[in-house]
């Protein structure tokens, strides 16, 4: 559940879209309230410099059970989004995973290292336009505010996947003290249901909440 919450939930592919509107890369922090396996945790999202024209993107999630922080290491090219590398660290009680990912584009391919299976280690050719899981939410909230098709070609964990959201309506919510008009999409696999809300001018959700099956894992923007 930990891998599926962060890397697929947080589950962007052909950003080049044509007339996709210009996505600035900019800085961005904030906390987040969550709720994780049943009890309270803390969330951060952040959008830092990691300079030479490249962004870092890191989400967390910590409670008393986990420590969980992901981060993906990006260009912006005149709104195309390109991952370079990413970082998966877990702590879930006594259990530890540490993964790697490299996104060589010089190459074309993406290849995986650390806590991963052999068939999950790559090297998985890449296209125009892929990107990792992490980015999904930047595309999702670029995407949703210019209500541009919800599509995405995701390569991430060893694998890709096509992934397709739909609009689910408006919906109130608070950010920074005051009521926003959110965007709310949808995306449904299985028994696994993932929801993001996106306000115009935030990069990020501001909320993601995803139930598979009995599951349910909640994050939202503090207010």
């Amino acid at each position: 559940m930990t891998k599926t919450f962060l890397r697929g939930a947080v589950v962007a592919a052909s950003l080049a879209l044509a007339g996709a509107p210009a996505f600035a890369a900019q800085p961005f922090n904030a906390a987040y309230q969550a709720n994780y396996m049943g009890m309270k945790a803390t969330g951060r999202m952040s959008i830092e410099s990691a300079g030479n024209g490249q962004w870092r993107y890191t989400l967390e999630v910590r409670n008393q059970l986990a420590n969980l922080v992901q981060t993906t290491v990006f260009e912006d090219d005149g709104g195309v989004l390109r991952p370079l590398s990413g970082s998966d660290s877990n702590k879930l009680l006594v259990k530890k995973s540490n993964k790697k990912a490299t996104y060589d584009w010089s190459r074309g391919v993406a290849t995986w290292s650390g806590d991963v299976k052999p068939d999950r280690a790559g090297p998985v050719k890449l296209q125009a336009g892929d990107l990792d899981a992490l980015l999904v939410n930047l595309a999702i909230a670029r995407d949703a505010a210019a209500g541009k098709p919800l599509r995405y070609r995701m390569v991430d964990d060893g694998r890709v996947r096509q992934l397709t959201y739909t609009v689910a309506g408006k919906e109130a919510v608070t950010v920074g003290g005051k009521s926003q008009q959110a965007t709310k999409v949808v995306s449904t696999s299985g028994d696994k249901k993932t929801t993001l809300w996106v306000v115009a001018g935030v990069p990020v959700p501001v909320r993601i909440m995803q139930v598979d099956g009995n599951d349910t894992i909640d994050l939202r923007i503090a207010q």
